[in-house]
């Protein structure tokens, strides 16, 4: 498997809707951070599907290497 591209060393902040599909960007390249736009393609990496139970804002990890896919932990402070 590829080492995903850090798309930044900090998390992005994002209001999600109940219920709705949302796929987070796992490979760093796409330009519709934190989400996914197909550019993972042929990478070995793939989006990660989250679909939240409730509405409201979190944190989604931008450097890609968090333990808690699709949310940030602070791995970020350390590279």
């Amino acid at each position: 498997m590829s080492e995903p591209t850090i798309a930044r060393k900090a998390p992005f902040k994002v209001d999600l809707e109940a219920g709705r599909t949302y796929w987070w960007c796992a490979c760093g390249q796409s330009a519709r951070q934190p989400f996914c736009d197909g550019s993972h393609k042929g990478s070995g990496l793939a989006p990660v599907k989250h679909v939240p139970e409730s509405a409201g804002s979190v944190w989604l990890c931008g450097c890609k290497h968090t333990a808690r896919q699709p949310f940030c932990d602070g791995t970020h402070k350390g590279l």
